[in-house]
């Protein structure tokens, strides 16, 4: 608990407007960043100049930014979805604290600040032999994973799902998006509560299970085996 007070005395803490930048690929790699409370989300520049939502982040260590590719401008950039609070501390001062806190912490602090980007590499490979409903699956799971809470009738997701941001994560239009939603409710692997949106993990995943069944061990099925599971009920 002392190094926990020590990394908590030593953040500098700072409000963020909803959609603001909290930071950017401007900002010192040296420098980690820490989401208190709030939503925040990663974007970048896809290859026609417009910016697509990649990554939603929950609080917790904001992942850094993958390494840049020679001849090649993402822009990535963090921004708050809704009004966040956030810390930020020198990477160096970050590690001199940790190494005093319990190895379990560590890791799992170690694992936040490397983010998923192991899923959205996950993802993308295998969207390519993915319907668009098996990617829309997935990445209901995904989100119900990193944003969810328990639900009678699944996990029910703490940030509304946007049809816009569902469209740009499985590389659809929104009005396909809304199609495809409207259909999942009918074979209730997804429900509403109060219009947020609650998923059916089980029904989900046997979904995903039935569409390839007859296509042996896919790259698919080991992305979604790759997703952790909740030990929550739904």
């Amino acid at each position: 608990m002392r190094q926990l007070d020590r990394l908590s005395n030593a953040l500098t803490i700072s409000s963020v407007e909803k959609r603001a930048i909290i930071f950017d690929e401007k900002h010192s790699p040296d420098t980690a960043f820490i989401l208190l409370a709030g939503v925040a989300r990663i974007t970048c520049r896809n290859r026609k100049g417009a910016r697509t939502l990649v990554i939603m982040v929950a609080p917790g260590m904001v992942p850094g930014f993958p390494p840049p590719v020679p001849g090649i401008s993402y822009n990535f950039r963090c921004e708050a979805v809704t009004i966040c609070r956030v810390g930020t501390i020198e990477l160096e001062a970050l590690v001199e604290i940790s190494l005093g806190i319990a190895s379990v912490d560590f890791k799992r602090m170690a694992s936040s600040y490397l983010g998923r980007w192991d899923l959205v590499q996950l993802r993308c490979a295998n969207f390519m032999s993915c319907t668009l409903e098996e990617r829309l699956a997935l990445i209901l799971l995904e989100l119900s994973e990193n944003f969810g809470i328990p639900d009678p009738k699944g996990i029910r997701l703490t940030l509304p799902a946007r049809h816009r941001d569902l469209a740009e994560l499985v590389g659809a239009s929104r009005p396909r998006i809304t199609e495809h939603l409207i259909m999942f409710e009918r074979k209730h692997l997804i429900s509403r509560n109060s219009r947020q949106l609650v998923v059916n993990r089980d029904r989900l995943e046997s979904f995903l299970a039935q569409a390839h069944i007859t296509a042996g061990d896919t790259e698919f099925e080991k992305a979604r085996r790759s997703l952790p599971q909740r030990a929550v009920g739904g």
